[in-house]
């Protein structure tokens, strides 16, 4: 898993990147949570979710956002992360030119850049959001949303309630040519204490379900 530094809008980003075995394996990139609230990519669903993808055959790179770690620059509410990862997603494609797919998942914080990303890049074709802030954060700029994707949240979450995360998934879920997938984890709270092994068993089951699609057809 080596270290990389790349160039971003405000200097240097940190990440920890795991190159495809196939030239035209596909790409995932990883958003970590709030950069204020020790978001970092080291966090463990970032971590684990990394490793998913990676198991699975993707060029995976997940990042410190600016003013984390190494990562030079101050954050930015949003609009500077969302060029980091904007920037990321540029470097890989110069590692990997030939991805046959794009995916980008994100938790909390780094689900909402996520699916920012996915707006303004129409490479992307999958997405996985854990714990999306709808309560927080200004989802109606996915109108409509461009890709299918999955969304995993807590029945116990205090952070970004149930409800408002339903909304969010409703609204998606009349859009047509996309499929949005939802799971609720029961019992599970925002950051999914004692139960990260079952959500990255979600997320890999429905990359697995994705990727065997893309092979029948």
């Amino acid at each position: 898993m080596p270290e990389v530094i790349f160039t971003g809008p405000a200097g240097r980003i940190e990440g920890r990147f795991q190159p495809s075995k196939e030239k035209n394996g596909p790409i995932a990139i990883i958003l970590h949570p709030h950069p204020q609230f020790g978001g970092t990519m080291n966090n463990a669903i970032t971590y684990q979710l990394f490793y998913m993808f990676a198991k699975r055959g993707f060029a995976v790179l997940r990042f410190n956002f600016r003013g984390v770690g190494r990562s030079q620059g101050e954050f930015d509410h949003g609009e500077g992360e969302l060029s980091d990862a904007a920037s990321a997603l540029d470097w890989v494609q110069t590692i990997h030119p030939d991805a046959r797919a794009c995916w980008v998942a994100g938790f909390s914080f780094g689900s909402w850049i996520g699916m920012q990303l996915l707006m303004r890049r129409p490479e992307i074709e999958g997405f996985i959001s854990i714990a999306p802030q709808a309560n927080l954060y200004d989802f109606s700029f996915l109108a409509p949303c461009p890709s299918s994707g999955l969304i995993v949240h807590g029945d116990q979450d205090k952070v970004a309630p149930p409800k408002d995360v339903q909304t969010l998934v409703d609204k998606l879920k009349t859009q047509k040519g996309i499929i949005v997938e939802q799971t609720i984890m029961p019992g599970a709270n925002h950051f999914f204490e004692g139960q990260v092994e079952p959500l990255i068993d979600i997320c890999g089951n429905y990359v697995d379900k994705r990727l065997a699609m893309l092979t029948a057809a």
